[in-house]
């Protein structure tokens, strides 16, 4: 058997809804034949006080390795800057985007879908997936 790709991802969350971004993490840790690296900092590892342009630049350095960048959509999308900045950031970097709609959603933020290159349900199968057809 061939070894597997391992897949450099961001998962693009706020912290106050850190368990979407664990679930998320979650679901790719237990899929088959899957491997991956998280380049994202979850809440537990949350950055002391910092002005904005040291958080900036913190994200970008998560963000420029990785091959992906990964929404957990939700409506607080539409609130938060910074995940806007984690966004446009990777598609500066010509970095594909992957939304997930969030479960039992009624709706998806408009910033994630103007910006995602491909959106999927939350299901692990289809987040795999998707994560194979945009990372080459």
């Amino acid at each position: 058997m061939p070894a597997l790709h391992n897949y450099r991802l961001f998962i693009s969350h706020a912290w106050s809804y850190s368990e979407r971004y664990e679930r998320a993490v979650q679901f790719l840790n237990r899929a088959n034949n899957f491997k991956w690296t998280n380049y994202s900092v979850p809440e537990a590892k949350a950055f002391e006080s910092m002005f904005d342009y040291q958080l900036e630049e913190e994200l970008r350095q998560q963000i420029r390795p990785v091959q992906c960048v990964v929404v957990v959509s939700g409506m607080y999308v539409n609130y938060s800057r910074w995940l806007k900045f984690e966004m446009d950031f990777a598609k500066n970097l010509g970095k594909p985007v992957l939304g997930i709609r969030r479960w039992g959603a009624q709706r998806t933020p408009e910033s994630v879908m103007e910006c995602a290159d491909e959106m999927v349900n939350w299901n692990s199968q289809s987040i795999i997936d998707a994560i194979r057809r945009l990372v080459p």
